[in-house]
């Protein structure tokens, strides 16, 4: 695949990201406040697809070099800790930050320069990740060539499903993206680029630009703007632009959030993205760690927001009269 087609693959990622209102977030406020699973529920199929995608390459004989994993270790729960923290101050995890971006909400361009200073900040201090000797999991070299056909008919037969529901909604006039929707495209773009230039992540573009890597970027370093350039297009098609500058303080949170996942990915290592197209689908170990602890530290606390107002509501209504 030319260098141009992969460009133009990371601009329909971003515009994918940005009309799906992709979030981890967002998907766990759904989650608290509404009681549906809807957008948790897509971004788990987004690693289903990949997962099928890598046994499908190997059934093949078509999958390429994978990096190196790492092992289980505490520290993988606190970056994970630290993501989901980060996610919260800054209102949106790394893939709300460019759906967010592409509307036109300029406050979260303050996120990857913090991203980037929390990154390099800590590993300079500790670089405690170790790599470990098995680069392809023990599971996915015994794959049977079986297996193959199997992942291809239950893709296929969820891509129908899929395309399906999408022509319904267009009949009805609806235009926007469903979660499903976008997770698939993202899922399925994830796939074409890692075989044509490796495992690519935009927050792995950012951990090597913080670490001075930026030589050894090639082609990857262009996917980067190409992805924004993709969520901006998308944003201003839906006329989602806001055309307004941030606040001071929407510009500090965002750049402190962005600041302790930038700190929390060199816990894990990697952002959620990295976890949920790479990590997850390959069945690692610390990848599932690092995610369900972002999830509980997130979840804890959108149910204490929730909870709040009512505790507050009950004391004041024990109060005596004239108080």
């Amino acid at each position: 695949m030319s260098a141009m087609a992969c460009v133009a693959l990371a601009v329909l990622m971003g515009y994918a990201i940005q009309r799906g209102g992709t979030c981890t977030v967002a998907a766990l406020e759904e989650v608290v406040q509404q009681r549906r699973w809807t957008r948790l529920r897509a971004l788990l199929e987004a690693s289903l697809w990949v997962f099928g995608g890598l046994v499908l390459l190997r059934a093949l004989g078509r999958l390429p070099q994978l990096p190196m994993g790492y092992p289980l270790h505490w520290y993988t729960a606190v970056g994970g800790a630290l993501l989901g923290l980060g996610a919260l101050i800054n209102g949106g995890c790394v893939f709300g930050v460019v759906a967010r971006i592409g509307s036109g909400q300029w406050a979260w361009l303050a996120t990857p320069p913090g991203f980037l200073l929390g990154y390099g900040l800590l590993e300079r201090w500790a670089g405690v990740a170790a790599i470990m000797p098995q680069a392809l999991p023990g599971w996915l070299r015994a794959i049977p060539m079986g297996w193959g056909l199997l992942v291809v008919a239950a893709l296929l037969a969820r891509l129908a499903w899929l395309l399906w529901r999408a022509a319904g909604h267009w009949r009805q006039g609806k235009r926007g993206w469903s979660p499903h929707q976008a997770t698939l495209v993202i899922g399925l773009v994830f796939l074409l680029l890692f075989v044509n230039v490796g495992a690519w992540a935009y927050t792995d573009v950012l951990a090597e630009l913080a670490g001075g890597r930026f030589m050894q970027l090639g082609l990857r370093g262009w996917l980067l703007p190409a992805m924004f350039a993709g969520a901006l297009y998308g944003g201003w098609a839906a006329g989602l632009w806001q055309h307004r500058w941030p606040s001071l303080v929407t510009l500090a949170r965002c750049f402190c959030g962005g600041l302790l996942m930038g700190a929390g990915a060199v816990l894990v290592p990697g952002g959620n993205d990295s976890l949920i197209l790479f990590g997850m689908p390959l069945l690692w170990p610390n990848a599932w760690l690092a995610f369900a602890s972002m999830c509980a530290v997130v979840l804890l606390a959108l149910w204490l927001r929730e909870l709040w107002p009512r505790a507050r509501g009950r004391s004041h209504a024990r109060l005596p009269a004239g108080r």
